[in-house]
Order: structure tokens, then sequence, then C-alpha cells
């Protein structure tokens, strides 16, 4: 365990309510998208510091893939959370970055574990505006997400972006259908996370049921 975890962990003892983006920064999101996805994360942090409990519970991860994957932000709570900047590079490893995701959540729950914190069922958010460039690695993605969502180890999500992305891939990875994000409205889309999470948060860990806020509500997803 880290340095930093040791001394959070000590200073807020909250239950945790971990998610990771997994986020589609290849070639094709170049120009608007990308900057709309950079705005979107600004409006999901601010979104969830509204709120008087998720920041000291809510934890965030980023993992881009584009040409590579690379983890570009490791678990911090929202209220120590600094939106990066993303740019966009290269082709589009889907696969690798879920399987880096599934590790990921579960080595934190190891960690939670360790130091006797509670935490919520963690959360994989899955955003692409394309094809995966090793499609070699999604089917052992897929059979993973499915074991965990089956015995409650995490909840994954997928939204495509534009008419181009693989909508076949997303719904081969997992038995809940990927969503649909209209145009670019990727500030919408962190609004809708921000207050399904937030709901999350605001529960007992015990009474936990994965609540989602009506996506037409926030005006974000093709229904």
């Amino acid at each position: 365990m880290s340095l930093e975890d040791d001394v959070d962990f000590v200073i807020n003892r909250e239950p945790r309510c971990p998610c990771v983006l997994l986020l589609d920064v290849s070639g094709s999101m170049s120009g608007e998208p990308i900057n709309a996805l950079n705005q979107g994360l600004i409006s999901l942090h601010e979104d969830v510091m509204k709120d008087a409990l998720a920041p000291q519970r809510m934890e965030i991860a980023i993992v881009t893939f584009g040409g590579s994957v690379s983890i570009v932000q490791d678990f911090v709570t929202m209220d120590n959370f600094i939106p990066p900047t993303l740019t966009v590079f290269g082709a589009t490893p889907m696969g690798e970055a879920i399987l880096k995701g599934i590790d990921m959540v579960t080595e934190r729950k190891q960690k939670y574990k360790e130091s006797g914190l509670a935490y919520y069922r963690p959360w994989l958010f899955l955003i692409t505006d394309g094809s995966p460039t090793d499609r070699h690695n999604i089917p052992k993605a897929s059979q993973l997400l499915k074991a965990q969502e089956e015995k409650k180890g995490l909840v994954f999500f997928s939204v495509g972006v534009n008419k181009d992305a693989d909508f076949n891939t997303l719904r081969e990875l997992s038995n809940r259908p990927p969503m649909s994000l209209k145009g670019l409205c990727f500030a919408e889309l962190f609004q809708w996370l921000s207050a399904s999470m937030s709901s999350v948060a605001n529960s007992k860990p015990s009474d936990e049921k994965i609540s989602i806020a009506k996506p037409q509500d926030y005006n974000w997803v093709e229904i």
C-alpha cells in the first residue's frame, strides 16, 4: 500500500465508492470530441463536489487507451481529484484497458480490506468512439467482466460515441446493453454519472443497490 493511501485511509474512514473511467483517446477522438471529453471531466468533478458526502466517499481512477494503455489518474477521492487534460494518440487497445481496469479494482478492494474500510461495488465506465484494435483481448475481457458482475464484484457500463462506435463489441462485453451518446454531450453524461454514483455513495454499503439516474433526464443518451 502506498504512503498516500496509508495517510488517506487513516484521515478519511468513510466507506469508498470506486469508479474507473476507461476513456478512448485514440486518434479518432481528436479535435472537438477530446475537448468535450476534457470539459466533461471538469463537470464531473464540479457536480460531485456539490454533494456533502460523496466527495469523501467516491474515488476515481482514469485509464486511457490510445496507442497504449495508461493510468492517467490512480484512485483518489473526488475532493482530491484534479481533472486532467487528455490528448489523443494512436490506435484503440480497448480490451487491454478493460483488463487493466479489472486488475485495478481487484487490487483496490484488497487495500480496503487490509485497512478495514467498507466499500461499495466498484464501477467500470467505458467510453469509446471506435472499435478495438486488440480484438484478441476482447473474449477474455468479456469473460472476466461477466464473471465479476455475476458475483457482484463490479458494475460495468459502456457508452458509444457517435455511429462509428463498435456497439456489437460493447454488447459482447456485458449483459448490460451499451448506451449511445447524443452528439458530444459529455458534460451531460458526466452529470448523470455524478448523480448516479452520489446516490450510491449516500447509501449504506450494506443497503447498496445499483442506483442509476434516468439518462433521459440529462439529455445525453440516444433513446
